[in-house]
């Protein structure tokens, strides 16, 4: 078989490559934000069995590689499950636990920058604890997490490239499968790399522009 050249037929390719990228990223950060939601709640409960638990999923999800935990996640399942299981599946179960340890992160440290006085202001007129976060801090800490959270979002883009390596055919896979074949590496990656800079270059412009727009991280200066 001789060697052929990159033509339009492999950006093609790639471009329908891009959607299961695309899709997975979607999976994983919705399904990230589900888990990191209830994680929270966890990490912040009054019961410190649940808050051992939440630090501890944090710790070990933020404190191992990605690679290795969809490595793991691919051939410790396939000790307990008799069928083998598609790595679509396995990708985006990895890639969800991963990130909602990250939103588990941005969304307590939102919470947490709410100054006590509005906790307390909640409880003095009678709210529980639940009435207290749904009325009076998450509205708050959404405008905190807002630019963060979309920032994540490239990382869970980027971080689906990873993917490649249990068999899953994304971008990143189909860039290495076009340039086995048409042996001209510089040009597909190069072509891979583009796409990937127009996904994540205008998440990123979007959450730098919530970030000003919200003022997040600015200090409000205070009255003597």
């Amino acid at each position: 078989m001789g060697i052929r050249y990159f033509t339009f037929n492999d950006v093609l390719y790639l471009l329908d490559a891009t959607k299961w990228t695309l899709l997975l990223s979607v999976i994983a950060f919705a399904g990230g934000g589900i888990v990191g939601a209830l994680i929270t709640l966890a990490r912040i409960s009054r019961i410190r069995a649940l808050r051992w638990f939440a630090m501890s999923y944090v710790e070990v999800l933020q404190g191992t590689p990605l690679l290795m935990q969809l490595f793991l996640w691919f051939f410790l399942l396939t000790l307990f499950v008799p069928v083998k299981l598609p790595a679509t599946l396995v990708a985006a179960m990895a890639l969800t636990l991963n990130a909602s340890s990250f939103v588990t992160e941005i969304w307590r440290g939102s919470i947490e920058a709410i100054p006590r006085t509005q906790w307390e202001a909640a409880a003095s007129i009678g709210m529980s604890r639940f009435e207290q976060i749904k009325h009076i801090i998450a509205p708050q800490a959404v405008r905190i997490a807002l630019a963060p959270t979309v920032g994540l979002l490239v990382i869970v883009i980027k971080g689906t490239s990873l993917t490649a390596l249990i068999g899953f055919v994304e971008l990143t896979r189909a860039g290495q499968l076009v340039s086995g074949v048409t042996f001209e590496p510089l040009r597909t990656f190069s072509f891979v790399a583009a796409i990937y800079l127009c996904l994540c270059w205008p998440l990123s412009a979007v959450s730098q522009r919530i970030e000003r727009r919200l003022h997040v991280g600015r200090t409000p200066e205070r009255g003597a």
